[in-house]
């Protein structure tokens, strides 16, 4: 019985993505006792054993089967695995990371769960020092980390990377580096065999890899799901309308149209590269036009990321000049850097936009405290994936998720139907 203690998935949370290992693990944890039980309640019944029996023999054979004496907790009850190792950082004075495992992890599949974005204060040195993290700091974290998995004897290694660090620079336009490809590289020379990513800037990066397998998911359901709660997707209450911020953005947006059977429209911004901006407020754009219409509307972007996000705000605002009643903007990656909270919060006192939904793939306190922000949970999508992956089941159902956004939508239509016949 695969589901229940001892176990050959172990997972190792770097400092910066621990929050997010925490509740993945959660659902593992969730997941795991369900298939026991659903396991427990057929093969009882197939060999005619009580299940009160057939838990007392799994433990036994668990028991003779483990290299220690025996496994620790009662003989006649579910033992859940912890799935996490413990795991002592080091971070030293001139900037220096070592990673520790306390708990032995020979033989095992191990997942290392890290959050480069993570820019809030972490504990470090057993909670005698307190730091805020860049994401170089980061990065070197993961690969010290990658380094002590393997020298521990790690039987495979899968990198759990929400935000695929340095993924914006995956083009070569002169002379500068393709980071994101050798990043990729220097994961394959130390023995990672496969990554699990969300919404990953450019599918280009997946083919930089000649050995290494990249799970990119997306968060389309989730997003929809919590869009569905604030805005009627059915169109009979709202008149919705999905718009591209960009040309980039196009496909990520048709996927949106085309699953939600709505209209799409586009920005349009022509630009003048001779002008090198430096913040938010500064902006090459000489004029913006819409492809499409938006007036009297709701309109709804999607995006993968958001860094300062001078952008979106131009684009939120540019809607509503457009006459759209309500922006609503969906956001893979909240990276919300510099001051860009403090902008949202002013666009917002403006009524540029209405909500924003983002994922908790990023830990970033402050943004939960807003009013305007929505966060959707993806660790249950994660959990998922990591127990197809380990063990070696099919994916394709949770990398293309038409069908249940399909499902999604027919349950709301069906929803409304009584209530618009109680209208009439």
């Amino acid at each position: 019985m695969p589901y229940s203690e001892p176990t050959s998935l172990a997972i190792v949370a770097c400092p910066g993505g621990e929050a997010f290992a925490d509740e993945v693990i959660t659902h593992l944890q969730t997941m795991y006792k369900h298939r026991f039980t659903l396991k427990n309640d057929v093969v009882s019944k197939r060999y005619e054993l009580t299940k009160e029996e057939l838990v007392n023999k799994i433990n036994l054979q668990n028991d003779l089967q483990t290299s220690d004496l025996c496994i620790r907790g009662k003989t006649d009850k579910y033992r859940q695995p912890a799935f996490k190792v413990n795991t002592r950082f080091t971070y030293f004075a001139n900037g220096e990371f070592k990673t520790e495992l306390l708990e032995t992890i020979r033989g095992k599949d191990v997942f290392i769960f890290q959050d480069v974005e993570n820019h809030e204060e972490l504990t470090l040195n057993g909670g005698k020092n307190k730091v805020v993290l860049s994401v170089n700091d980061h990065v070197m974290s993961l690969l010290v980390t990658i380094d002590a998995v393997r020298q521990a004897g790690a039987e495979k290694i899968s990198l759990v990377l929400p935000a695929y660090p340095y993924s914006r620079q995956h083009k070569k336009k002169g002379r500068e580096g393709l980071t994101a490809s050798m990043l990729g590289h220097i994961y394959e020379i130390i023995g990672v065999s496969r990554i699990i990513t969300l919404d990953i800037h450019s599918r280009e990066i997946v083919n930089a890899f000649s050995k290494v397998n990249l799970e990119n998911l997306h968060a389309s359901y989730q997003i929809i799901r919590e869009l569905g709660n604030i805005v009627d997707l059915t169109g009979k209450k709202d008149d919705l309308v999905i718009v591209s911020p960009d040309t980039g953005a196009i496909d990520r947006n048709k996927f949106y149209a085309s699953g939600l059977k709505l209209p799409l429209a586009m920005i349009y911004k022509e630009r003048d590269y001779s002008i090198v901006t430096q913040n938010a407020h500064d902006t090459n754009i000489k004029s913006v036009k819409l492809l499409g219409d938006v007036h009297g509307k709701v309109a709804f972007l999607a995006d993968d990321m958001l860094g300062t996000g001078g952008t979106l705000l131009k684009a939120m605002g540019f809607l509503k000049e457009q006459g759209a009643i309500k922006v609503i903007c969906a956001i893979s990656l909240p990276f919300f850097t510099g001051d860009a909270i403090k902008q949202f919060d002013e666009a917002y006192e403006k009524g540029l936009f209405y909500r924003i939904i983002g994922t908790n793939a990023v830990y970033h306190e402050e943004l939960l405290k807003r009013e305007w922000y929505i966060s959707t949970n993806v660790s249950g999508l994660f959990a998922n994936v990591i127990t197809r992956v380990h063990y070696n089941q099919s994916l394709s159902d949770l990398l293309d998720n038409r069908s249940i956004i399909e499902k999604l939508v027919k349950l709301q239509k069906n929803n409304s139907e009584p209530e618009d016949a109680n209208k009439q």
